[in-house]
């Protein structure tokens, strides 16, 4: 299974965060399935690639070649699609993806979210989407998008994603 993870590429996040997406990487090698992410080498992306590489698992990055202005490409996946804009990079993470991971991230992240739980509630996919809510951080996105459902600004007809703590729920989630 090809597993998409969405996440921070910052160099500044606590260790608490990257300690757990290295965990995360270790898992998806050890459960023989493929991380695809956006190709950084740093945080939560490089953290979860090098977990993944460490125990000889596959990677797929996917960047277009000018994001290594901003941030450094992982050099070590076992292949790399690069592509011409950020719209055309998450089509690929779409296409090439089984099931989606949401790790704490910045506006890139919360973009990736939102354009994949969209894409999910207009059935234009009917992946498993998983929000790995590290030390609470995702709590009051989650608390946010419950009162839009409360308040009537979101149909609840069936579950657009999980959020989770732990890395046994993920995989138990994910290959039900």
């Amino acid at each position: 299974m090809n597993i998409c993870l969405y996440g921070s590429g910052s160099r500044k996040i606590d260790e608490i965060y990257t300690d757990a997406a290295y965990e995360l990487g270790c898992k998806i090698a050890e459960h023989n399935h493929t991380l695809v992410f956006g190709g950084g080498d740093t945080g939560m992306m490089g953290a979860c690639a090098r977990g993944v590489h460490d125990n000889n698992g596959k990677t797929l990055g996917i960047a277009p070649e000018w994001i290594g202005n901003f941030e450094p490409l992982c050099e070590e996946c076992s292949e790399f699609i690069y592509v011409d804009s950020m719209d055309e990079r998450k089509n690929k993470f779409l296409e090439n993806s089984d099931a989606f991971i949401i790790s704490p991230g910045g506006i890139g992240t919360l973009d990736e979210f939102f354009e994949i739980i969209t894409l999910k509630k207009l059935k234009q996919h009917d992946k498993k989407i998983i929000v790995y809510n590290i030390v609470h951080f995702f709590d009051k996105m989650i608390e946010m998008i419950d009162e839009m459902g409360e308040k009537g600004f979101l149909y609840k007809q069936e579950e657009l994603f999980k959020a989770t703590d732990s890395i046994e729920e993920i995989f138990r989630y994910i290959e039900e």
